[in-house]
């Protein structure tokens, strides 16, 4: 004689309500960065090449590159964002997406462009440095 299987309600209303407040968040994030695309993108070349983590020709060409990459994060899929952090999701605990997705970019991509000579430093350092001007700008 089988049973039926209930599942606990509660249990789902709490996770329901976690993914909700989860997603609302990352929308918000995503609102933010939308308003400082621009002085973010600076902000970040001007700190990466401070901090002798970026070696450029053209510190301007770096600026574009950041901005573009922070464009393309407002109008990627959430697979797409997946996809492009996966390999630094471990890199510290409790990361922020927007900092791994721009730390992503910067040392798969950014190291390509023409006007970059080289980056310095590990993956934990650049990530450091981008999220302390993302957080400082996107709450």
């Amino acid at each position: 004689m089988g049973g039926d299987f209930h599942t606990n309600y509660r249990e789902e209303n709490l996770i329901s309500r976690l993914e909700s407040s989860r997603q609302s968040a990352w929308t918000r994030q995503l609102m933010q960065l939308g308003d400082c695309v621009d002085e973010l993108a600076q902000k970040l070349a001007m700190k990466l090449v401070s901090a002798n983590l970026i070696e450029t020709k053209s510190q301007r060409d770096v600026e574009e590159q950041l901005a573009g990459c922070l464009g393309s994060l407002l109008n990627a899929e959430d697979f797409d964002i997946q996809y492009a952090i996966a390999n630094f999701r471990n890199l510290v605990p409790q990361a922020n997406r927007i900092s791994l997705y721009v730390t992503a970019y910067i040392i798969e991509r950014l190291i390509d462009h023409r006007s970059v000579v080289d980056i310095y430093g590990t993956d934990e350092e650049i990530y450091a440095v981008v999220n302390t001007e993302v957080t400082g700008m996107i709450r």
